[in-house]
């Protein structure tokens, strides 16, 4: 096993999307260092603001860019040729896709923390002691939904990774994981209450909150599930999707 984390560590940093999708999550903290100096300079106007922290605001960036990730550690195998390969090499295709998941989950889970914390960390030395909102917190204070934020990246790439393995197209994994992230939250809302806000809280871009025991958003009101729960339903995505992608791998010829 250890051989086959090794060939799919070198495979991943071997191909160029990898540095271009982490370089678009990296993206994250020059948006944020942005964000912040924009809402210093109004609150040195107004005396004093309530602006949202660039690391929750800009999550979607950093997970999406992820996601891409995950997808196309398999499926540009499967468009290059390279999956067929890879299953001489290791016949046993559970051992391969047990491999690509591993690292797949390292990479994203290291990267995602490294620019939540390098993002959160700048933000708050340029906020300095300006009322900022965001800034009013201790880190030990913050420390969930960080850890959350960077535990649901690596939940989409891995759903991202199953996704890919199942439909064997980046185009249709990538929409779906679109269609997870942003469409459904939307359609949801348009539910009669309170079935909206009960699908709402098990859907991913609201799960977050919930595990750090804060309000999914303002509009919704308080989230339906306890942190343990909500971090469950986090897994289970991922869980879902790379069974699905098992499946499909072990089912279908390569």
């Amino acid at each position: 096993m250890k051989a086959v984390l090794s060939s799919e560590w070198v495979k991943l940093r071997s191909v160029t999307s990898t540095f271009h999708t982490i370089g678009a999550a990296a993206a994250m903290v020059v948006l944020g260092i942005a964000w912040t100096v924009y809402v210093a300079a109004l609150a040195d106007e107004r005396g004093m603001l309530r602006a949202a922290a660039p690391e929750e605001g800009f999550l979607p960036l950093v997970q999406m860019s992820l996601a891409v990730l995950g997808v196309l550690t398999i499926t540009s195998e499967h468009a290059t040729g390279m999956i067929r390969t890879s299953l001489v090499t290791v016949p046993r295709r559970s051992t391969l896709f047990l491999a690509k998941a591993g690292i797949v989950a390292l990479a994203t889970l290291v990267t995602a923390m490294s620019v939540l914390l390098l993002t959160y960390v700048t933000s708050r030395l340029i906020a300095g002691e300006r009322h900022l909102g965001f800034n009013e917190s201790a880190f030990t204070d913050d420390l969930p939904m960080l850890l959350a934020s960077g535990l649901s990246v690596t939940a989409l790439a891995l759903v991202g990774l199953g996704l890919g393995a199942a439909m064997r197209s980046t185009a249709g994994a990538l929409v779906s994981v679109v269609s997870l992230l942003f469409v459904l939250p939307g359609v949801i809302n348009y539910l009669p209450p309170p079935w909206n806000t009960r699908i709402a809280a098990l859907l991913l871009p609201n799960l977050v909150p919930q595990i750090a025991s804060e309000r999914m958003s303002s509009r919704l009101g308080d989230g339906y599930l306890p942190p343990w729960a909500a971090l469950a339903v986090l897994f289970a995505y991922p869980l879902i999707t790379l069974t699905i992608g098992y499946y499909a791998l072990k089912r279908k010829d390569a």
